[in-house]
């Protein structure tokens, strides 16, 4: 589960850490759609915590522990792949292109 909700007695809540009383704008693309191809994609859910506004489209991938803030844009190219390191930390960045970070 996000950390950007609590879970209490049943109740689901926007997280008291949250600066914000809105919750961020998330646009994703189609290679999120299906909930098989959108769990495949993340390792762990980002910490959204500070987020205000994130697109994504394209081959993206998550590593564990990212962190997103304020307005994060992430675009693949056609054909091409995004790999988000683990422990990264996006604030107010566009990442497009390809990224591959490939474990050896």
């Amino acid at each position: 589960m996000s950390n950007l909700y609590s879970l209490e007695e049943g109740v689901i809540a926007m997280s008291p850490d949250r600066m914000f009383p809105s919750t961020p704008l998330i646009k994703l693309g189609p290679d999120f759609k299906r909930i098989q191809d959108f769990l495949k994609r993340f390792q762990t859910i980002p910490d959204l915590l500070e987020l205000d506004h994130l697109t994504v489209t394209g081959d993206v991938h998550f590593g564990r522990d990212v962190s997103l803030r304020g307005t994060v844009i992430i675009i693949a190219n056609h054909g091409e792949r995004i790999d988000i390191p683990s422990n990264s930390l996006l604030e107010n960045k566009i990442v497009s292109g390809n990224l591959r970070i490939l474990d050896h």
